[in-house]
């Protein structure tokens, strides 16, 4: 499909991209949402968090949503969008990725930008356990390419699978990498680097024959994290194997369920490459926005309702 017109156009203020995301990243804060928690057990022996919140009325209908990196289902970007999917007739599933629920997971590996054999077991889960006849995914950043990946890899998708929205989605990882390396990003970079270092030293504890003082010692860079250890625990062979092998860019072309990408224009984290504008041209189940402001998972909105959150549901009731 072409290219999808945006009319975003936010106060002065949010439309410079860094305030955007510094706003919906640290000062945001969204009330009402009452979530319970489930914790199922994966195959590996490892387990997962699930933080369910329920529909006005009663559904049939549910969105699993997707968190980004260092994220979990507690973030403003992940209840902003329950509340308003609860408010209009949808049961909402916020997927917490392994050792994001504030337990570290069992195993040596935990989470990454391709880790769709969770997001598998999940799906697999929820049609198990409960009576949806209609399934949606949304994802951000990390979980907007985790989900596109899914959709596109060759995985059984169920029947139930009706749409995925992604938001602020680095389509490709190497040139997301790029982007967050470079100075405009410094601060964004150091502190996703000492939130995983904190959790790397908690792997640590776990696991010392696998992990040494020296190998953290070496990790001054977001790709030094994922050659030292992100590669190693998931079987890449480098940082750059892992980039190449898990963008969803490639995967674009086989997603044969009406899927949206937003991705603002002045967001900081994304390169060139992950505007994928010539494969939406050529997939008729692609949708991609544009939005001149927005910044990486931000998009003011008025009475505390983000544009992406609108576009989200208004997306969903569409197909």
């Amino acid at each position: 499909m072409p290219q999808v017109a945006s009319n975003y156009n936010p106060p002065l203020f949010f439309r410079n991209g860094h305030l955007a995301t510094i706003y919906h990243g640290i000062v945001r804060t969204v009330n009402g949402v009452v979530q319970k928690r489930e914790r199922i057990h994966l195959s590996d022996g490892d387990f997962l968090d699930l933080d369910w919140s329920d529909a006005h009325q009663s559904t049939h209908k549910l969105v699993v949503l997707l968190h980004g990196l260092e994220g979990d289902g507690q973030r403003p970007y992940i209840t902003g969008s329950a509340k308003i999917l609860n408010s209009n007739g949808y049961d909402a599933c916020a997927v917490n990725f392994r050792g994001c629920s504030g337990e570290p997971n069992k195993m040596y590996r935990s989470y990454h930008s391709g880790a769709t054999e969770d997001l598998v077991e999940v799906i697999d889960h929820i049609l198990n356990t409960k009576d949806y006849q209609e399934i949606y995914l949304k994802g951000f950043s990390l979980g907007g390419n985790l989900l596109l990946k899914y959709l596109g890899e060759g995985n059984p998708v169920p029947k139930e699978m009706k749409g995925a929205v992604a938001v602020s989605v680095p389509c490709s990882l190497h040139s997301s990498c790029q982007q967050l390396l470079s100075p405009k990003n410094v601060l964004y970079a150091q502190r996703f680097k000492k939130n995983l270092l904190f959790k790397l030293r908690q792997k640590q504890q776990l696991f010392p024959e696998l992990i040494s003082d020296s190998d953290i010692k070496k990790i001054k860079t977001l790709k030094d994290f994922d050659d030292v250890y992100t590669s190693k625990a998931h079987q890449f062979k480098d940082a750059l194997d892992y980039y190449e092998k898990c963008s969803s860019l490639q995967f674009l072309p086989n997603i044969a369920v009406p899927s949206l990408i937003i991705n603002a224009k002045d967001d900081s984290f994304l390169g060139p490459e992950c505007y994928p504008f010539e494969e939406v041209g050529q997939n008729p189940n692609l949708f991609l926005e544009t939005p001149n402001y927005g910044g990486h998972v931000g998009f003011w909105g008025r009475k505390n309702i983000t544009y992406t959150e609108k576009q989200a549901l208004n997306f969903f009731e569409s197909i």
